[in-house]
């Protein structure tokens, strides 16, 4: 049987079970169940007597016969045990569940072999709750078999239809025995190069692993060959951008830019800052489309970068855009714009879901007509009633908030696609990277603007709050503000997080009007009531805002010097990083202070330990990945992992990944279209992949 036949003709399954494995797990052929891996084994080399069994032995495997089955207690408390004799001693099996069917199943006098965890009682008996159960003859029949057996994750659906771990497992078997071919796509030389074993082998030892060398070998191949279609499909990608691409050249730096350089910039470039837009400037003189990844820390300068490259853009005759993912943030970006451009007649304007159609309808006429240079927004930007005359430049702020689509979208509106720079303040690990933006040019604004000092982070625990509260009346008195972020707004019954609602009447009475003046800010208010709010505590009206992590970006207040987070304990450390970025934006001394439960999780302890130790964004999202995965770093919610790694893990596999990056690179020099007929098979999972990646959208 081919490995790409549907999963309904595997014995065993049919389609009723299909359907179900389809839904659940993604198991629509049987190549997709056989890529569906384990997450766990449990050795099943050794046998056990009665004699044998202590507490310290966490799972148990036995040979021996039913000799006795009786049915206990009523209703809920009722149970079927099985009495077990192994030929030394007897032990109880015990089911609370689906009795009936297995009383019906089991045969006094028959031979089994019985898997699962021992429990000890004082009065010496031994029972094994839902014990894994198989006839001998049936367990010596299985050819497909290892030392260490599998478990695989299942779901509540596939459990309540009797699709268990074991059910799976012995799915596999089945697809293992009646395969004819599994065909391996990696080329025989590097098969032989790096040692791998062969893909048939592999596969069976990742389910069945013979011992423990098998299953490291086994998962060394497997990881190997994501990363490597994923680098290869990546890079192919781009040097296909790069080649084949047309892209609007920039030839000169003119008025726009030298007059903002010479008169409006009121603080020397940083020597990051200079190094990177020397970078876009090459991308915008080569011809081809720039498609660039900025990365930079909280405060470190990316937003005058990004305006600098929008005036090179303007100076060349060609319009520019600005996306960021909320109304704040464009609002805050649009502000900036307008202050930094004052006096060099320069038409900038803002389109957010706010916008008034009057307004609208002026920003489109003068998009069309060319009037409008710079438009700022939100994913208004993105609808088809926006058209640009010459849109040159499109910077995507906070990218990672947008879906793929909506991006695509957005330079899909001019018959050549403008150049791209998309930003990014969360520092992304060097493994994410060359994962979400293998296909990109990344540059790094690695230096923050002089004067500026490190924010003092300090971790205060409830029993603790009095000297805090001490802290800021005395910061208050000094003339500064204070932000105090929580994580929800309404008390949960589940979740004993500090709620806003319940903070905010704490914080009123700890600092009551009309000598103090509070405010609150969170994300379920309306647009215009975010911005009076915000707009206080930017003028200095409002000494403490009490927030959600609404404030996480988009938000400017030099004044404020205090950033209190409460129940820190429940944030992950790149959003704890993030809302740090928020104060520090004066000269003088600012202070994060992570309020924690007076005891913390190990995972708990050991981010708030890392935010107290380092400001360092990097080392801050590589133990964030270390301890979170991928998908966590920026909100499976909003955007999700455009790559799903079976085997693989970012965290982990790094030098995996990076054997698999330079072996990717090396080969596609040799053979950029992979036409060579030691490649096809290779060629056509690259090619696979590139169709099923989101990212091929805007290749």
């Amino acid at each position: 049987m081919d490995w790409l036949t549907d999963i309904t003709y595997l014995k065993g399954v049919g389609p009723k079970r299909a359907e179900l494995l389809n839904k659940e797990i993604d198991v629509f052929t049987i190549k997709d169940l056989l890529y569906y891996f384990p997450y766990k084994y449990v050795d099943r080399s050794k046998f056990y007597t009665v004699r044998d069994l202590t507490t310290e032995l966490a799972y148990v495997q036995m040979k021996g016969k039913i000799i006795k089955i009786e049915e206990h207690g009523q209703g809920r408390s009722k149970r079927l045990v099985a009495k077990f004799f192994d030929g030394v001693g007897t032990i109880d099996l015990v089911w609370f569940q689906g009795i009936k069917w297995i009383k019906n199943n089991l045969k006094i006098g028959q031979e089994y072999i019985v898997f699962g965890k021992p429990n000890f009682f004082r009065n010496g008996t031994i029972s094994i709750p839902h014990p894994e159960l198989e006839t001998v003859e049936k367990y010596e029949a299985r050819t497909v078999r290892g030392s260490f057996q599998p478990y695989y994750s299942t779901t509540e659906r596939l459990r309540k239809s009797f699709i268990s771990s074991r059910t799976i497992s012995e799915l596999v078997s089945k697809a293992l025995e009646i395969v004819d071919n599994i065909p391996d796509f990696m080329p025989d030389y590097l098969i032989e190069r790096i040692g791998f074993l062969p893909l048939s082998e592999a596969i069976k030892n990742i389910h069945f692993p013979q011992n423990p060398h098998k299953l490291q070998l086994a998962e060394f191949r497997l990881k190997f060959d994501e990363f490597f279609i994923n680098q290869l499909s990546l890079i192919k990608q781009k040097r296909l951008r790069t080649e084949k691409t047309a892209g609007y050249v920039f030839e000169h730096v003119g008025e726009y830019f030298n007059r903002f350089y010479n008169e409006k910039l009121s603080f020397e470039l940083t020597n990051a800052q200079k190094r990177v837009l020397k970078e876009i400037r090459r991308d915008f003189k080569s011809g081809h489309q720039a498609n660039r990844l900025l990365q930079g820390d909280v405060g470190s300068g990316k937003t005058i970068v990004a305006l600098m490259s929008m005036l090179i853009a303007l100076d060349n005759d060609f319009q520019a855009c600005l996306m960021a993912p909320t109304e704040i943030l464009a609002q805050q970006h649009y502000k900036n714009f307008i202050e930094l451009l004052d006096g060099l007649d320069i038409n900038v304007k803002l389109l957010t879901g706010s916008t008034k159609t009057r307004e609208r309808k002026i920003i489109h006429h003068q998009l069309l007509t060319g009037e409008l240079q710079i438009l700022v927004g939100t994913h208004a930007l993105i609808e088809d009633t926006v058209q640009f005359k010459r849109l040159g430049l499109a910077i995507i702020d906070e990218q990672h908030r947008f879906g793929v689509a909506q991006r695509a979208k957005l330079w899909q509106k001019g018959k050549i696609p403008p150049h791209v720079i998309v930003m990014t303040a969360t520092p992304i690990p060097r493994t994410l990277s060359m994962t979400l933006y293998g296909d990109l040019d990344v540059s790094v604004i690695d230096e923050m603007p002089p004067g500026r000092k490190p924010i003092k982070t300090i971790h205060v625990r409830e029993s603790g709050r009095r000297r805090l509260y001490n802290f800021i009346h005395r910061e208050i008195a000094k003339g500064r503000q204070v932000y105090i972020v929580y994580p929800l707004i309404k008390e949960s019954e589940k979740l004993d997080y500090k709620n806003l609602e319940q903070g905010y009447e704490h914080i009123l009475a700890e600092f009551p009007p009309p000598k103090y003046r509070v405010g609150m800010l969170h994300g379920q208010m309306k647009p215009e009531d975010k911005d009076l709010e915000m707009a206080r505590f930017a003028r200095g009206e409002t000494q403490i805002l009490v927030a959600t992590t609404v404030i996480e970006v988009g938000v400017n207040v030099p004044n404020a010097t205090v950033m209190v987070i409460e129940s820190a304990e429940r944030f992950g450390l790149s959003q704890l990083h993030q809302l740090r970025g928020r104060v520090g934006r004066g000269g003088e001394q600012s202070y994060c202070i992570l309020v924690t439960k007076d005891k913390l999780s190990s995972d708990a302890r050991k981010r708030i330990d890392t935010m107290v130790s380092t400001t360092d964004g990097f080392k801050i999202a590589e133990m964030d990945l270390h301890l979170r995965g991928p998908g966590d770093i920026f909100g499976t919610a909003q955007s999700g992992f455009p790559f799903h790694f079976r085997i693989a893990n970012l965290s982990k596999d790094g030098k995996i990944l990076q054997l698999a990056r330079n072996i990717a690179e090396e080969l596609l020099q040799q053979d950029p279209e992979l036409v060579l007929e030691q490649h096809q098979l290779l060629r056509r999972e690259v090619d696979r992949e590139i169709k099923r990646s989101p990212w091929g959208l805007i290749s």
